[in-house]
């Protein structure tokens, strides 16, 4: 008896335990290959990942929104650090929901013309498990900040979430100087 009720406090609790959100992709796991429309000083274009990992490795990074306070921050943080970045061998790139037509002006104002910024679709937002806000100015459910490391060979070496910006450019770099040791 007591083993029963020990057994159904067990089931209740595990029960009671809130669904989880889904996880970042795996360390190890391939990056899903993706194309999209980019703004680097205000000018469009596509970005594709395939293309951009034969030069070298890309840190990719989802922010929730264009000119919020979080987003602009990290993206003046990965501004001052854009030289560092390309001196590591790197490609960077920040993706959000908003339109391109944001992502041009978000490029030159607070990206400083120093890295791209990109349209990050709904199969995007899919297929990295982030949580952005959507186009139309609702939200996915909970935002996320997401940065990916990811190798060369198409392999994600540093999967790193945290609403706080302070820590993205400095674990993306510290992941990127890994890679080169490796």
């Amino acid at each position: 008896m007591k083993r029963n009720l020990f057994g159904l406090a067990m089931a209740a609790a595990i029960l009671a335990i809130p669904a989880a959100a889904p996880a970042d992709l795996p360390i190890g796991a391939r990056a899903p290959q993706f194309v999209t429309q980019g703004a680097l000083g205000g000018t469009v274009f596509n970005f594709n990942l395939a293309r951009a990992l034969r030069k070298g490795p890309v840190v990719l990074y989802f922010y929730p929104k264009s000119f919020t306070d979080g987003c602009t921050i990290e993206a003046r943080m990965f501004a001052e650090k854009a030289q560092a970045f390309k001196a590591a061998g790197a490609t960077l790139i920040g993706l959000s929901a908003d339109t391109i037509q944001v992502q041009q002006d978000f490029s030159r104002k607070e990206c400083s013309s120093k890295f791209p910024v990109g349209v990050a679709t709904p199969a995007i937002i899919s297929s990295y498990d982030v949580h952005l806000k959507k186009l139309d100015g609702g939200q996915t459910g909970r935002s996320s900040r997401t940065s990916y490391v990811i190798a060369r060979d198409g392999r994600v070496v540093l999967a790193y979430t945290d609403m706080n910006p302070g820590e993205h450019v400095t674990r993306t770099l510290a992941a990127l100087q890994a890679l080169r040791r490796r």
